[in-house]
């Protein structure tokens, strides 16, 4: 199916639900170019892996999707010369892979608009790349002392205020540097990379077993999406035929990960907008589901329940009996706090018109998940990638708003909240009898040279993992897109001409990982 969205002049090998082509790097950029104005292709992500082991060099790998197809397209081109062509002058969001692939693997994009490093800090030694497979993972590196240079503002009246990156409270560091005239914001730049502790090196040398335990601690609080992405991608690999009731029991705790986090944000939303009762009761709402999700898995945030082939957890008759009842009650219980919470001016005047990102912009960079959907991108991976039950138990509405504030946000969870909801009893209204877990031998025997693409809407926006094998059938590359790497370019856009006491509760609308964005 996807070889006719493949310009004709070029051959296709097919890897699954992947069609791969390759394409000369002088062609690049036409090909890019073409893919990218066909309106039934998703650009999704640039990769990039190093395979001179079998005289290929470095290989790029230029990746689209095809919605209700549930397949994909990667063109590619091998770099011999350690030079390749930009293609962010086509999207803009191009940008920070070229960025990436410019850092760890220390190739030169031609034509890049930002040559400045991303996530490798001043500290860390120039012409050292840690994803080139002649890196020495177990020598530490001296300490460098390079410089970074921010982005920076003239004329009379402007003066900069430096944020983090070690801020109050639990949160994670990033640091934020603001260009202001009084009090509004000229420019907004977040640096990140804080959290950079080289997951994707270590998911190249990890065993099976361990490159799973890894994935759920690539963004903590998405622990179940970006496990359920990673086997989702391996089991591809492996030929495994995941059990019905194991999709169906994949697609409930995903929705419970999801409704753990929205309510959490929804009363964190309001917290930064002085409005202490929202607060409290989303906070008090997030216990009730961690508390949930506790019970069912024996973890809050529902690790160690993907296996390869399926689940670890089922649930029982009881258990579905209680869960319809206490997630009837939560529905209830939100719906009456909105109502509370959605009378009071003053919050609704801190939310309303704040942080208000522009479509055409979200459009350029390609904004995806919650904040897509808040500027009206009607996108949603379950949708248009169905996996686990989705394909049964169906997103009958997309949440969207479109003004792409601060409330628009906001509005998005509560939404999705009771998506959720609605889909998790009809889970299990709906759910098949049968086993939860492949029957397997004890070692999975991957496709030799082959590459698989998984993709999860997680509760940001959509996580995907593309896994290359080599000639031994060896997991020779993980490369791991949390949707935060995509959306913190929104902030500077979201946050321009804004006052800077409203900071906080813009980027808690968006609530981006810190921990996801930086490996």
């Amino acid at each position: 199916m996807t070889r006719k969205y493949i310009p004709t002049r070029f051959s296709s090998v097919d890897h699954g639900n992947i069609a791969t082509f390759e394409v000369q790097p002088s062609e690049i950029l036409t090909v890019f170019g073409e893919l990218l104005s066909n309106d039934k292709l998703e650009f999704k992500l640039i990769e990039a892996t190093d395979e001179s082991s079998d005289q290929a060099g470095f290989v790029i790998w230029y990746i689209f999707g095809v919605p209700g197809d549930n397949s994909f397209i990667a063109a590619y081109i091998k770099v011999q010369d350690g030079v390749f062509p930009s293609v962010a002058s086509l999207h803009p969001g191009a940008t920070n892979y070229e960025r990436k692939i410019q850092s760890l693997f220390g190739l030169k994009v031609d034509g890049i608009a930002d040559e400045r490093p991303l996530l490798l800090h001043q500290n860390w030694p120039k012409g050292l790349y840690p994803l080139r497979k002649d890196f020495d993972y177990e020598k530490r590196p001296a300490v460098a002392a390079n410089s970074y240079v921010f982005n920076h503002v003239g004329g009379e009246g402007i003066y900069e205020i430096s944020v983090g990156p070690i801020h109050a409270g639990i949160i994670e560091p990033g640091h934020f540097r603001f260009s202001v005239a009084g009090e509004e914001i000229m420019l907004l730049e977040p640096k990140l990379g804080y959290t950079h502790k080289g997951s994707e090196k270590l998911l190249e040398r990890l065993g099976l077993e361990q490159k799973l335990k890894l994935s759920e601690k690539i963004s903590g609080d998405s622990s179940f999406s970006h496990s359920l992405a990673f086997v989702g991608a391996v089991e591809e690999l492996a030929g495994i035929n995941v059990p019905r009731r194991a999709e169906y029991l994949r697609t409930v705790y995903a929705e419970l990960e999801r409704l753990a986090n929205h309510l959490g944000d929804i009363g964190f939303i309001m917290l930064d907008a002085s409005y202490n009762f929202g607060g409290a009761q989303g906070a008090r709402l997030r216990e009730r589901l961690m508390q949930i999700n506790d019970h069912l898995s024996g973890s809050r945030f529902l690790r160690n329940v993907n296996v390869y082939g399926g689940v670890s957890k089922d649930i029982s008759p009881e258990q579905s009996h209680e869960l319809i009842k206490d997630l009837t009650s939560i529905a209830k219980d939100l719906g009456q706090v909105i109502a509370v919470a959605e009378n009071s001016v003053t919050l609704m005047g801190r939310l309303k018109g704040a942080g208000t990102l522009p479509r055409k912009v979200a459009d350029d960079l390609g904004i995806m998940g919650l904040a897509g959907r808040a500027v009206g991108i009607k996108s949603d991976t379950r949708v248009d990638y169905p996996y686990g039950a989705y394909d049964e138990v169906v997103l009958k509405h997309i949440a969207l708003e479109t003004g792409g504030d601060v409330y628009a946000r906001f509005s998005v969870r509560i939404k999705e909240v009771h998506s959720s909801i609605e889909l998790i009893l009809s889970a299990l209204k709906s759910m098949p009898a049968g086993p939860i877990c492949a029957q397997q031998s004890t070692e999975l025997i991957l496709r030799k040279n082959s590459l698989a693409i998984s993709s999860v809407e997680g509760w940001r926006g959509e996580i995907i993992y593309f896994i290359r094998t080599d000639s031994r059938g060896e997991i020779c590359r993980v490369a791991v897109r949390d949707p935060s790497m995509v959306n913190w370019q929104a902030l500077p856009y979201a946050g321009f001409r804004q006052m800077v006491p409203d900071f906080p509760l813009i980027n808690k609308s968006f609530n981006m990982s810190y921990s996801g964005n930086d490996l």
